[in-house]
């Protein structure tokens, strides 16, 4: 809290109870240890050293105690009744501020995860039974390849295809990618987004206790026979791909890659497998694959020596002693390798165009504070979280033959990219518009390709 000005609250513990051990590391700091010992183990021995002495009057004790309570109470109501304006307004304005207040804010915290944890014996909801394939009006007899990146700790405001000054986005410029200039994000952390953002759920009425008890997005695709492969780099799937067919690539090549160092994979990682897997696909297929991306605070970490074109850089986990300049170069650079690996990724689809119908969606589960107004890192309550947080890069690659067959508007796609307010809202239904599945959990209009098709394309419910 003191370090990152971040808050406590059930989304925060949530993160702590599923981070991995390698991220774990990450945070432990010489200031950490120098503060527990400060704060934590001198306070312990002094109090260890105290000699307290039996009760022997507990009918005075208690007295005392009970006139030492009270008398706290009439002081609170007297600020109260004097300044109750001030603090009214104040409270109103900063309506977060509750989750500074230790202990009462972990205290919540761990009631509320409590809670939270109960819905884990709620019985399993299967959505889009009705869900099938219609074939394409213009089908080329090629079946339909798409492979999702879910990037990690990704913010817009740093990608040079959004405007931003630096040059972070060199490869995919020369690529015929569309880029929504208006994306948010479902919340500021991995465990809360990622289930958000595969779900039937907008971001308004979302339930967290109910995501992972009922189908999503692949749940449905599966169903409709498309074949799904989630391939993991991060921290894991946080139940998103429990259905699924899935590959841990960050514990199968820890030990057998130079990629990989300390439990930690470069997000390269993640083509290794997917030439094979490509070779021998029969049936349309989505790949997603989730990148560890621009995960913090170890930003130099994220990315091989030859990715950092930005420099000073801030090469410690202590990134509020760095200087503003080099935090961000650091973070840059993990941008410029994260637009190397999806440009990769395009480049090996395209040497499938022969065979499939390919295309590549990018878009990250959350945003990153760089230090802006004294807060790093991310997790903050949505409704008071800084932009950095909660604005992040969306990315569509679309090929020729896909672009065919779907009947796709491109002047209409790239037009709405640039003006039309998108969200991770319309994830769940542009999955299974982009593969034709229709069910009645489809809505054409959250389709980010749902009013650019030119033809009677679109998928509509029975």
């Amino acid at each position: 809290m003191a370090t990152y000005r971040i808050m406590i609250d059930r989304d925060m513990l949530q993160n702590a109870l599923d981070t991995t051990q390698a991220e774990s590391f990450t945070l432990i700091t010489p200031g950490l240890i120098i503060e527990i010992i400060l704060f934590g183990l001198l306070p312990i021995l002094l109090i260890v050293l105290v000699n307290i002495k039996p009760i022997k009057h507990w009918g005075l004790y208690l007295l005392r105690r009970l006139c030492s309570v009270i008398l706290a109470v009439l002081l609170i109501v007297l600020v109260a009744a004097l300044f109750y304006k001030n603090y009214a307004a104040f409270m109103r304005n900063n309506s977060g501020i509750i989750k500074y207040l230790t202990p009462s804010n972990y205290i919540a915290a761990i009631y509320n995860q409590y809670d939270y944890l109960k819905y884990k014996n709620l019985p399993f909801v299967e959505l889009g039974d009705d869900a099938y394939q219609e074939p394409s009006a213009n089908s080329n007899g090629q079946k339909n390849v798409m492979i999702l990146i879910v990037g990690e700790t990704a913010r817009a405001n740093n990608f040079s295809l959004g405007g931003y000054s630096k040059d972070t986005n060199a490869l995919l410029a020369k690529q015929n990618v569309t880029y929504f200039q208006n994306t948010t994000s479902c919340g500021t952390a991995t465990a809360y987004s990622l289930p958000c953002m595969f779900s039937n759920m907008t971001r308004e009425d979302y339930n967290p206790k109910l995501a992972n008890k009922q189908s999503n997005a692949l749940d449905i695709l599966q169903k409709a026979g498309v074949n799904i492969l989630w391939v993991d780099n991060d921290s894991g799937c946080k139940g998103v791909c429990d259905r699924v067919p899935t590959i841990d690539v960050t514990q199968k090549y820890q030990n057998a890659s130079k990629l990989c160092q300390e439990g930690v994979c470069y997000d390269d990682i993640l083509l290794t497998d997917l030439p094979e897997y490509l070779d021998h696909i029969q049936n349309d297929t989505l790949i997603v694959l989730h990148t560890i991306g621009s995960h913090g605070p170890t930003y130099y970490q994220r990315y091989p020596d030859e990715y950092r074109k930005f420099t000073p850089t801030c090469d410690t986990n202590e990134i509020n002693r760095c200087s503003q300049d080099a935090l961000v170069n650091t973070y840059d650079n993990t941008i410029v390798y994260t637009d190397a690996v999806i440009n990769q990724t395009i480049d090996l689809l395209k040497r499938y165009d022969n065979r499939y119908n390919t295309t590549l969606m990018y878009l990250s589960d959350h945003g990153e504070s760089l230090g802006e107004n004294n807060i790093y890192l991310h997790g903050m309550p949505y409704s008071i979280a800084p932009k950095e947080q909660t604005e992040i890069p969306l990315v569509l690659w679309l090929s020729d033959k896909y672009e065919q067959q779907q009947a796709v508007d491109r002047q209409c796609l790239d037009v709405a990219a640039k003006t039309q307010p998108f969200s991770q809202d319309n994830l769940f239904h542009s999955l299974l518009g982009m593969f034709n599945v229709k069910t009645t959990q489809y809505h054409a209009q959250l389709d980010i390709l749902g009013t650019c098709r030119t033809t009677l394309n679109h998928i509509e419910p029975k």
